[in-house]
């Protein structure tokens, strides 16, 4: 399988109950703008198991990716301030 984001980001951290990923390159197009593909790549990848994805943005706030835990983006919501 490869890579079906057009962002581009790493994984910052894996917890039992979150992944951390941030946003890489900023001539890419980010996570925010590519967010249906992040949540489907990293389910596909079987990284998510039905935990929470947050993400670092380009501007550096820390924000959730809401999935489904079956490969489909929900919705954004703000993350921990």
């Amino acid at each position: 399988m490869g890579r079906i984001t057009k962002a581009r980001y790493i994984i910052e951290k894996e917890e039992p109950d979150r992944i951390v990923i941030a946003d890489i390159g900023a001539t890419q197009m980010s996570v925010t703008n590519d967010a249906e593909n992040v949540v489907k790549e990293l389910h596909e990848k079987g990284i998510l198991q039905g935990r929470r994805l947050f993400y670092y943005d380009s501007e550096g706030r820390l924000d959730e990716l809401v999935h489904d835990g079956r490969g489909l983006f929900l919705s954004f919501a703000p993350g921990p301030r």
